[in-house]
């Protein structure tokens, strides 16, 4: 593996909507004022989700090195190590170097490092990002987080260079008798240099015994040189003389295989016997100039078949005649240069007879030649690697699927754009582009008609993408566009209309007419930034608000968006301060029993009492926690403060917890009850726990379990906002419910609606057939009360009876609806 650190200019700009940035972001935001490092704490716990898969987190220890204290999910995978708490050097070396001097650039400069990391696995060459986050621990000491994430393309080394090498390679193992002397070798492995040289094809060589004869190798006096090597464990060049051809023999020995490289030297053995001979039937082009006035003296056969002029032609001609006319001066000075012996230390260009260009390397040596004094040199013809070349530089900027620009690309384009544009105070126009309705493609048709889908959209994207401007595809079904000439925001509305125009007319793929839409978010130098990273930004900002909109349209960029990511980050970062600061409490709304007109459980509720902006609604927190991560520890803490809160109450009264679908994915649920039941003494009869839809739209399977295991517990499930969703119905079919909730969207207007009425009446009855608990939420008013009731609804919540309140209030409550159930009987 090798690493090679990125230009600082890169660093900033590189994969700006990728993780890179977004952890450099993060770092960034929680560097204090007047601090070296950022906590530990403030940039790896509770914030990283997806991410912490590719996060490698080590610490120094005493003696200076480094050890690996944590590893996510997929960075096992890449050091194909599992252990944690071990030092850097128990692994494997390239991932350890690449690991130590990406950790150690960052310490050295108290910022974040990012390195490129390459790496040959199997014979693959795989590109990865290596990004090292230093931090501090309250504990003492620097951790340092390191990301991990493989892109760009790969391809078989091992396979393309056998492949393309001309030399035969063979692989033999070694036979031996039952006194363990070796006698004889099979061939087990050879390329297609070795079936030419050895003129037989690969499936009459592979896996044959040299014993049985056929080829070259065969022969008493080689078959016992491998012998002598197997024995002595040496290895050995040797050569072989062979009806009108020379080989040579390479041989290594590593225990009982031999690997062996097979070169045809015939020409060599030519050319040292006859000069003559060699130069006029060399496959490699040649010639004899003139020293003096760069007059061809002599041609050899391959050098007129390959540069087409006839040998008559070539002998009246000069070497300039072959030469581009914007090279002359560098050859005449080239030529100036060389002594007696000399090669090429660059590529040159060369004119064939059709005025075709090649690439050639040349190899000389002084010679004197019919007493004249002149040079023989040696043609290679390189114009194939050039090509060879320019596609993997191609490769390295484009998409491999679509074949336009990637974001390496299109970020340089955006850059020289803006330093064009900087000194005319001109706008450049960055458009972030996404396809509407793209995952239902693939997950309804597959992915490979998703590839084919992409790479059509990529035409119509670059038949609307013209002169300076440029589109890219930076991942996924995201595109992004540069208008590089001076762009009004008329102009570049009229442009993204036109093209989501474009883009939404249907797709005819292989017999299947497919739609999709697109959104696009645009963004306009000077105005919303001036450099690559501000732009981009801004612009996936607008696309945000796009999509948030419907899709289907454009947004411009506003500082209004900006405004809210900060609201948006400080709220992540208040988040995490308020779990570690206590700042959460439970509230508390009674469930009433409509028959008993009695208290029969509470709903728990979350609460955030921020120190300075008071009470935040769960509405605006909740979901920010689950993006972060933070829901699981979140969950964990009201499983438990809920479960110890009921255990004071009377045995009748139950406990309902709601749980976030995030709380299934952490696969620790069914074992955080259990701890929290345990912790309590809560009996598991006592505890109901609510949950969405939304679990069942992912990971279906392993959420039923989990579900049936909580019910193995004696636990209750309910289902919240029941009728609000999709297929409400079918989970009921899926799992047994002890509950189901009706929304209080249905309530609400019970009084004035027939169709509320009618949906509360067919919920309740489904509940009376299916023997399930029907709960109302959001009852407010008596004549709400007096149509559940008459719909035959069991339970109801809402303000009518309490809002949700604090644990030292429950006692009061119970003792209030306790006194009314009296005096009504």
């Amino acid at each position: 593996m090798t690493v090679a650190a990125k230009k600082k200019s890169e660093k900033i700009d590189a994969t700006m909507f990728d993780d890179v940035p977004v952890l450099r972001r993060k770092w960034q935001a929680a560097l204090r004022p007047g601090e070296k490092l950022p906590r530990y704490e403030d940039v790896m716990l509770g914030s990283l989700g997806r991410l912490a898969d590719h996060i490698v987190l080590m610490k120094g220890n005493d003696s200076g090195t480094l050890e690996v204290s944590r590893t996510g999910r997929y960075v096992q995978k890449w050091l194909d190590d599992e252990r944690w708490d071990i030092p850097l050097t128990a692994l494997s070396p390239d991932c350890a170097t690449a690991l130590g001097e990406a950790a150690a650039s960052a310490l050295a400069n108290s910022q974040p490092y990012l390195a490129v990391a390459h790496c040959v696995r199997d014979g693959l060459v795989r590109t990865y990002d290596i990004l090292a986050l230093p931090t501090y621990s309250r504990w003492g000491g620097t951790l340092i987080g390191t990301y991990v994430n493989e892109r760009g393309s790969q391809y078989n080394l091992l396979d393309t260079i056998f492949s393309a090498t001309h030399e035969g390679v063979l692989s033999l193992a070694t036979l031996r008798d039952a006194l363990g002397r070796p006698f004889d070798f099979q061939i087990v492995h050879l390329n297609q240099g070795a079936s030419r040289l050895l003129k037989l094809p690969s499936a009459d060589l592979m896996w044959r015994r040299l014993s049985a004869g056929g080829n070259v190798l065969c022969s008493t006096e080689i078959v016992q040189r491998l012998l002598d090597i197997v024995n002595n464990g040496n290895g050995g060049q040797f050569e072989i003389d062979s009806d009108d051809r020379n080989l040579k023999l390479g041989v290594t020995a590593f225990g009982d295989m031999l690997s062996l490289t097979v070169s045809d030297i015939t020409d060599l053995k030519r050319r040292e016997s006859s000069f003559r001979l060699l130069f006029d039937n060399n496959p490699m082009p040649m010639w004899v100039f003139d020293a003096h006035t760069m007059e061809f003296l002599s041609v050899n056969d391959s050098a007129v078949q390959h540069y087409g002029y006839s040998r008559a032609d070539f002998l009246r001609m000069t070497l300039r005649q072959i030469w581009p006319q914007d090279e002359w001066a560098m050859h005449g000075e080239a030529l100036q240069e060389i002594g007696d012996v000399y090669h090429s230390s660059r590529d040159w260009r060369n004119l064939k007879a059709d005025g075709s260009e090649i690439h050639v390397l040349t190899f000389g040596r002084r010679v004197a030649f019919d007493g004249r004094d002149g040079y023989l040199v040696a043609i290679v013809d390189i114009t194939e690697r050039r090509k060879a070349e320019a596609r993997i530089a191609h490769m390295a900027h484009h998409d491999g699927l679509t074949n336009l620009p990637n974001r390496d690309f299109y970020q340089d384009r955006l850059r020289q754009a803006l330093e064009r544009n900087q000194a005319g105070d001109k706008r450049v126009a960055v458009l972030c582009v996404d396809l509407d309705l793209f995952k239902n493609v693939n997950d309804a048709f597959g992915h490979p008609m998703g590839d084919r889908l992409l790479k059509a959209v990529a035409e119509r994207l670059r038949s609307a993408v013209r002169g300076d401007n440029l589109v890219a595809r930076l991942g996924g079904d995201e595109f992004a566009i540069v208008l590089a000439a001076d762009v009004s925001p008329n102009e570049a509305s009229d442009f993204s209309d036109r093209l989501i125009r474009t883009l939404s007319a249907h797709y005819d793929i292989d017999g299947s007419e497919l739609v999709v839409g697109a959104s696009i978010g645009i963004a306009l130098s000077p105005g919303d930034g001036d450099t690559c990273e501000e732009l981009m930004r801004n612009a996936d900002m607008a696309l945000y608000r796009a999509k948030s909109d419907g899709g289907g349209v454009h947004r411009f960029f506003e500082r209004e968006m900006d405004r809210q990511a900060q609201k948006r980050r400080d709220m992540e970062r208040d988040l995490r301060s308020a779990f570690a600061n206590g700042e959460f409490e439970l509230h508390y709304q009674p469930l009433v029993d409509i028959a008993a007109d009695q208290i029969n459980g509470f709903e728990s509720l979350l609460r955030w009492r921020h120190p300075d902006k008071g009470m935040i609604s769960p509405a605006e927190f909740i979901p920010v926690a689950e993006d972060i991560g933070l829901i699981v520890p979140l969950g964990e803490w009201v499983l438990r403060e809920a479960c110890s809160e009921a255990a004071k109450w009377p045995a009748d009264i139950k406990i309902a917890v709601n749980l976030s679908p995030v709380q299934f994915r952490s696969r620790n649920l069914v074992q955080a009850v259990i701890s929290a039941l345990a912790h309590s003494g809560l009996s598991p009869l006592r505890l109901e726990l609510e949950i969405t839809e939304s679990v069942f739209l992912a990971e279906t399977e392993a959420n039923l379990a989990i579900l049936h295991q909580l019910r193995q517990l004696g636990v209750s499930i309910s289902m919240d906002d029941f009728g609000t969703g999709y297929s409400s119905l079918s989970y009921l079919r899926s799992f047994p419910f002890d509950k189901i909730k009706i929304d209080r969207s249905f309530v609400k207007d019970l009084a004035e609606r027939s169709d509320c009425v009618a949906i509360v009446r067919a919920i309740s009855s489904l509940g009376r057939s299916l023997n399930i608990t029907t709960t109302a939420e959001g009852v407010e008013t008596m004549d709400q009360l007096d149509w559940l009731r008459a719909e035959g609804c069991n339970q109801v919540q809402g303000f009518l009876f309490s809002a949700a309140r604090p644990a030292a209030e429950i006692e009061q409550l119970l003792f209030k609806f306790g006194r009314r159930a009296s005096q009504a009987a």
